[in-house]
């Protein structure tokens, strides 16, 4: 047996320290230098089975020496790694978000080489079970005689919990931060990764019947809706919400009855940015329809009315479609104008993305082949098609989709 200041055979660099023992062993760190990483126990033996569980990580690879906060890592994470143009511009403002409201205010102050399994189910959890309003100070932001919740009696939480959507995205922030930690060498595993999330539901859109798309875009059109080429395009060839609005005139051949889609426009951490679509699969030339075309030249002739009419005061940007100033239509203020039409047709309320479905719907109604129909709505996978294919009902009916074409051709 070994006495307390002895040491054993072959284990010259494990010795008593302040109320246990310490230990060290040579490895190389993953910027190529020799240093010492130490390891500390109460007792020689639990000191010796760190020691040993070194010189095994020493013998595999680099070992960092030392490790940062976890905040300060997704800090260097999001400034180094998530940035363009290998991640979207809206990607990188959506991981920093998610990091700063989600993950480091219960999480942050760890140590990244000691963040445990454990650690990450007990943030989960307590995700689950903290109310957003008070914990980002919603409420306490807002003017005091505004207040009406959190702030104002604290009793009266609203309980404004976050979704298993928002959840899953923060978890699977933190894996992909984790990954690359391991990637780096700065830690031997993920342990967010060896947990189980389970994966929010998708909520089963029901499209827009034939009757329903057509009651919605007689409304806008007897109403000369600025927006109304917009919402033939939307569901006639189903453009995303940013592609239509991020529209420039040079894309349309009105004559040739072509479309071009290579553009869209987002607006990220406050600024509208013009960039390119979703996937290489979104650009496209796509052909018109007498439709499309014939609702794309009434909007040439509204715009260049209101252009007349506002004369200096106009912003030309090249944009399809604009505010009466001319400048690029906001997302939002494109989802409140759909949903505004929506009531006035006096049809269900869906959101702008969901007409991609109707689209699909509207196709397989036609027997659009699903391959065509994939070109069409520029999916990357066929799968996704083939998903909305089986969705189709058996009462939209060629023949209502012609007359849809019809009524609203002329």
């Amino acid at each position: 047996m070994t006495r307390r200041g002895q040491r054993a055979n072959g284990e010259g660099s494990i010795f008593p320290y302040r109320n246990g023992y310490a230990a060290y062993v040579w490895v190389t760190t993953p910027d190529g230098t020799r240093r010492r990483k130490w390891a500390y126990g109460k007792t020689r033996e639990e000191t010796h089975g760190k020691w040993l569980k070194l010189h095994e990580a020493a013998r595999k690879g680099p070992v960092a020496t030392s490790s940062p906060a976890l905040a300060d890592y997704l800090a260097y994470w999001l400034r180094e790694v998530i940035v363009e143009p290998d991640y979207a511009p809206l990607t990188c403002a959506t991981y920093e978000t998610l990091t700063r409201l989600y993950i480091v205010p219960t999480l942050g102050r760890k140590r990244l080489d000691k963040l445990s399994l454990r650690d990450v189910r007990a943030w989960l959890n307590k995700l689950r079970d903290t109310c957003q309003c008070c914990a980002q100070d919603k409420d306490a932001r807002r003017p005091e005689n505004r207040r009406r919740c959190c702030a104002k009696v604290p009793s009266a939480c609203c309980r404004q919990l976050a979704s298993e959507r928002t959840i899953r995205d923060a978890w699977t922030i933190l894996c992909s931060a984790l990954t690359n930690a391991v990637t780096e060498e700065l830690i031997p595993k993920n342990v967010a990764g060896l947990l189980h999330v389970s994966n929010p539901r998708k909520r089963k859109v029901k499209p827009w019947t034939v009757d329903e798309a057509r009651r919605f875009l007689e409304s806008a059109k007897r109403d000369r809706d600025p927006l109304y080429a917009a919402y033939v395009l939307i569901l006639v060839l189903g453009l995303r919400k940013g592609e239509v609005i991020g529209l420039a005139w040079g894309a349309a051949n009105l004559d040739g009855a072509e479309l071009d889609i290579g553009w869209q426009l987002q607006r990220v951490r406050g600024q509208l940015l013009r960039r390119q679509t979703k996937t290489e699969a979104s650009d496209a030339t796509l052909p018109l329809p007498g439709i499309c075309v014939t609702a794309l030249r009434m909007r040439a002739k509204d715009q260049a009315e209101t252009r007349a009419a506002n004369g200096a005061d106009w912003t030309d940007t090249g944009l399809i479609f604009t505010t009466r100033a001319g400048t690029p239509f906001e997302p939002r203020n494109f989802n409140r104008r759909f949903e505004t039409r929506c009531a006035k047709a006096g049809v269900r309320r869906i959101t702008v993305h969901d007409t991609r479905h109707t689209c699909a719907t509207l196709l397989a109604a036609l027997d659009v082949h699903p391959r065509v129909a994939m070109r069409i709505l520029r999916h990357a996978q066929i799968d996704v098609t083939m998903n909305v294919y089986t969705e189709v009902s058996d009462a939209k009916t060629l023949q209502a989709l012609k007359r849809l074409g019809e009524q609203l051709d002329s």
